[in-house]
């Protein structure tokens, strides 16, 4: 059977392609720390402010979406859902990291890679509350 259309894989897939973004954008946070000699927080500078901030919101969100993918796997969720999720979140976080790794500011990647990732959230929050009262 094609591992594209099989859950637990695709939750393993998007598990690692988000864990690699999250390794690149640590790798980021450590090339501005050397770069402006910052060895602990942001010391006000805003060279380090977007790397930091790009690397801790996807700390933030990428963890629980992983969690919920793997909670549809096991309520037997389609493997349709999983990509709904997966790749919503996937594209979401690498617009985030886009946007506020150029710019702190407001931006369209990041603004887009916050909903996309809302989006993606949504997605499982309701199909896992479905599945769960399924019973």
């Amino acid at each position: 059977m094609n591992p594209f259309l099989m859950p637990f894989q695709m939750v393993a897939f998007y598990a690692a392609i988000n864990a690699l973004l999250m390794l690149v954008l640590g790798m980021l946070v450590v090339r501005a720390r050397v770069k402006t000699r910052t060895e602990i927080g942001d010391a006000a500078d805003p060279a380090l402010l977007g790397p930091l901030r790009a690397h801790g919101n996807n700390t933030e969100y990428v963890p629980m979406a992983v969690l919920l993918m793997m909670i549809l796997y096991a309520l037997g969720s389609s493997v349709g859902v999983i990509h709904a999720v997966g790749a919503t979140l996937t594209v979401g976080r690498i617009l985030h990291a886009i946007g506020i790794s150029r710019n702190v500011g407001a931006s369209i990647p990041r603004l887009m890679g916050m909903v996309l990732t809302w989006l993606a959230y949504i997605i499982a929050i309701v199909v896992t509350l479905w599945l769960a009262l399924q019973g």
